[in-house]
């Protein structure tokens, strides 16, 4: 199918799982009442929240929203437009669910009317519709996995920057550009300028020569991940660990396939590794769309510290909206199905890792990410973002421009966006010389310049305090007590 027609519709739902997973987290970590947790959800839902200029332009500009009744009495006026900035929007159905689970737990979303509820819009989609179960709902299972970490060193300090495993690939992706730069000499290339005459854009840009190296890296680790992740109940990991991806040397060997500087020339499209003592086979996945998600990163009084990435996918989902009771508002499905390759093998028949299967966990590209001090084992950094496989690209930039350039996170996540899915070299638009444009051609690369709408959020822990950083390009703020 073509993602466009995919997306919409019940096919695409996969069962919500966050709700059980933080359940989970809060039978071992929670300190409040379970309930106690849900009231300034349940708040804001009955009273109201004010449309933002972000949320209105979404709206506007999306095409599929309309097609779902209980979606167009909610983000659209009466005739049509989309509910103004500052409109004070209420959700009185989401308030109701939100009173279920605080009583009930998961099971209050997973079963019952609630549950009946998500079963039937996803079935009765007109077009597009899906086979969710019951028995689905109530059966699944969060699981507690172990983090992926590796070394990394930067300013004569050493770090160890731990993330989340497969089925998500943001972890090691942005371990494998990190370390590939590191086995490189961009380490010694400082900031350039920005460009003049576009507001808000004259601070500090990556150079050419460090873009050349940085979308390279990408272009191999990007490779891999098309190879090698899914869902590790499935996919058995490259040379029976997945932390043989991370490998220092292994990382060495990858790096000397980039044309070093000066002069160097870009590779376009890398080929996947292959880390020594591999033996499984599958073919690579072929590239599509990916977008969606949140981020949040929070370190409390105590010393705790959370990066929290979570997602429905597309930013309206699969634009089905619930409605438990059928009252005004209710909560939008996810197509989180379609991060799923929709191509299950190649021309040779050979399987794609992450490849529709019963029970299966998509791929992710959620990068939620913690960064400690390697000898003294306390935190740096919480960081993490939205943004689809873009997620990617914008963590890496955000712990380079913290470890490596000593920018604060929020002049770290001001930078411009850049990034390369092992194609062009993609560079956030309006933010970049003309130059650089030029260097990274002349170099062989295809440069495409487009919006790259991140959604960064990351506290770092320093003697003096946390410094926080918020994405203004997503309305972004920092906040604490």
């Amino acid at each position: 199918m073509a993602f466009a027609d995919a997306v919409v519709g019940g096919r695409p739902v996969g069962v919500p799982g966050a709700v059980r997973m933080l359940e989970m987290a809060h039978r071992q970590y929670g300190k409040l009442p379970w309930a106690t947790l849900f009231e300034p959800a349940i708040a804001l839902a009955e009273g109201g929240f004010e449309v933002s200029p972000r949320m209105n332009t979404l709206v506007r500009a999306d095409a599929h929203l309309k097609k779902d009744a209980q979606a167009t009495a909610y983000f659209f006026n009466a005739d049509g437009e989309a509910r103004d900035v500052g409109f004070n929007l209420r959700n009185p159905e989401l308030a109701l669910v939100l009173r279920k689970i605080a009583a009930e737990g998961s099971r209050g979303l997973l079963e019952g009317e609630v549950a009946q509820a998500i079963v039937n819009k996803v079935n009765s989609h007109p077009t597009n519709p899906g086979r969710m179960t019951l028995a689905d709902l109530a059966g699944y299972q969060a699981k507690k996995r172990t983090a992926i970490c590796h070394d990394y060193s930067a300013r004569a300090k050493d770090y160890r920057i731990c993330g989340f495993p497969p089925p998500s690939s943001g972890a090691i992706a942005v371990g494998q550009i990190l370390g590939i730069l590191n086995n490189t000499n961009a380490g010694s290339i400082p900031l350039a300028r920005g460009p003049g005459g576009v507001p808000g854009t004259t601070g500090p840009a990556p150079s050419a020569d460090w873009l050349h190296l940085y979308t390279e890296a990408a272009r191999l680790a990007f490779a891999d991940r098309a190879q090698y992740l899914g869902d590790p109940d499935f996919v058995p990991p490259p040379a029976g660990r997945w932390t043989s991806l991370l490998d220092p040397l292994y990382l060495a060997e990858r790096a000397k396939l980039i044309a070093q500087l000066p002069g160097g020339r870009s590779m376009k499209v890398a080929k996947a590794g292959v880390p020594p003592g591999t033996r499984t086979g599958h073919a690579p996945m072929p590239d599509q769309p990916e977008y969606g998600t949140s981020h949040i990163s929070i370190v409390d009084p105590w010393g705790n510290a959370i990066a929290m990435t979570t997602t429905i996918e597309d930013q309206f989902g699969s634009r089905q909206m619930v409605s438990v009771r059928g009252g005004p508002g209710g909560f939008l499905l996810n197509n989180e199905l379609t991060d799923f390759s929709f191509a299950p093998a190649d021309a040779q028949g050979e399987p794609v890792a992450n490849r529709v299967q019963p029970g299966k966990r998509p791929r992710s590209s959620m990068a939620p990410t913690l960064v400690f001090d390697k000898a003294a084992g306390a935190l740096v950094m919480s960081a993490g973002s939205s943004g689809g496989a873009q997620i990617i690209h914008f963590t890496a930039k955000t712990l380079y421009g913290v470890l490596n350039w000593g920018l604060t996170p929020q002049q770290a996540i001001d930078l411009p966006n850049f990034s390369s899915l092992n194609g062009p070299s993609l560079l956030e638009e309006k933010r970049f010389p003309q130059a650089t444009v030029d260097a990274l051609k002349t170099r062989g690369a295809e440069v495409r310049e487009q919006t790259l709408t991140s959604g960064l959020h990351a506290l770092q822990k320093t003697p003096a305090g946390l410094l926080g950083g918020a994405d203004p390009r997503r309305e972004g703020s920092v906040r604490g007590d």
